[in-house]
């Protein structure tokens, strides 16, 4: 029974790092992006909007679950390297934002959430994508 009431524990510990992780990951593309993202996704229901912020949010869980898949032994370690990675994978998503915005043409930011559906935004997730997967590969 303790197992269980331990196990409880540590879920509820992750899941709320991971909860905090994920509400980052809302205000970095609402940061990086004109307007309210809120807005623009759940009211206008912005498709460009709804792909860069779930990619986001995609590549942000995949960070967390390696870090807790190869941390879980190890409590203390297990949220630390959680946390320092999950930041460190919002950090790296937000850079590449920035970088791929200065070497495209027009901004990036307002073509996520321009209305018209956009192939630049799926360029965008994918980076997002590409990137959480470097972090959550460099976790040991």
């Amino acid at each position: 029974m303790s197992d269980i009431i331990n196990g409880l524990g540590r879920t509820s510990a992750f899941g709320a790092l991971g909860l905090v992780l994920l509400i980052l990951g809302i205000v970095l593309v609402d940061v990086l992006t004109p307007g309210a993202l809120r807005k623009q996704i759940w009211e206008e229901r912005n498709r460009n909007a709804a792909l860069q912020l779930s990619s986001a949010l995609l590549g942000v869980g995949g960070i967390v679950f390696t870090s807790i898949w190869t941390t879980y032994d190890d409590f203390g370690k297990g949220l630390l390297n959680t946390a320092a990675f999950g930041l460190l994978g919002l950090i790296l998503m937000g850079l590449a934002f920035l970088v791929l915005d200065l070497f495209t043409p027009g901004k990036l930011g307002a073509i996520v959430v321009d209305p018209e559906p956009h192939p630049a935004v799926w360029v965008t997730a994918s980076c997002n994508l590409a990137v959480a997967a470097v972090v959550a590969a460099s976790i040991s």
